[in-house]
């Protein structure tokens, strides 16, 4: 192998080892640390205000199953084809099939009740919209685990890096897992319908 060849691979193995190091701290972390027969820890109580203004909690969804995802309404892409598709898979549940779908801002300085409830309008109606303080915000991130973080742009705004993952919670409010949306829609709501 010529000097020039190892140069390049270089890259390439620091590459590849910070990939397996992400990879293996995403599992660590769902996974509940590691610990051998330890149940996932995501999830847990909460206190916060729906699109319609009034104070909702983890009660106010019990015995059905639930799916939970975190976003922004000033969001130019992910959150709203992940809301399209969670809207895709509602519509494939049987008819009266009794699934929460939670829309957890991670941007409550600007996703107040009413922006929250004009936002879902696009969407299927069964989904609702969750906002509230930062701090009662800040307390569902991290019962969720949720990566949220702030980052400035060019015009003096600020876009919101975070978790894009839909959690599918049960009945009790227990993580199962996180939905697969690159599956079709029917796929997903069997998924889904398991938990009924």
């Amino acid at each position: 192998m010529t000097p020039h060849q190892k140069r390049l691979l270089l890259p390439i193995a620091v590459l590849a080892f910070g990939f397996l190091a992400l990879v293996g701290t995403a599992i660590f972390i769902v996974s509940g640390g590691g610990e051998r027969g330890h149940v996932a820890t995501v999830g847990g109580p909460f206190t916060l205000v729906d699109q319609s203004g009034a104070r909702v909690t983890e009660a106010s969804y019990a015995g059905k199953p639930s799916l939970v995802f975190f976003g922004f309404t000033h969001c130019p892409d992910v959150c709203p084809t992940t809301l399209f598709e969670i809207s895709e898979v509602l519509k494939r549940l049987p008819e009266g099939a009794k699934v929460s779908a939670l829309f957890v801002t991670v941007d409550p300085e600007r996703d107040t009740p009413t922006s929250m409830k004009d936002y879902l309008s696009s969407f299927d109606p069964r989904i609702s919209g969750l906002s509230g303080t930062r701090e009662e915000i800040d307390a569902v991130l991290k019962a969720y685990r949720v990566y949220s973080k702030k980052v400035p742009t060019q015009n003096g705004d600020y876009t919101m890096d975070h978790t894009a993952i839909v959690y599918l919670m049960d009945k009790q409010g227990r993580f199962v897992n996180a939905l697969n949306l690159q599956q079709p829609p029917e796929a997903a709501a069997r998924e889904v319908q398991r938990l009924l």
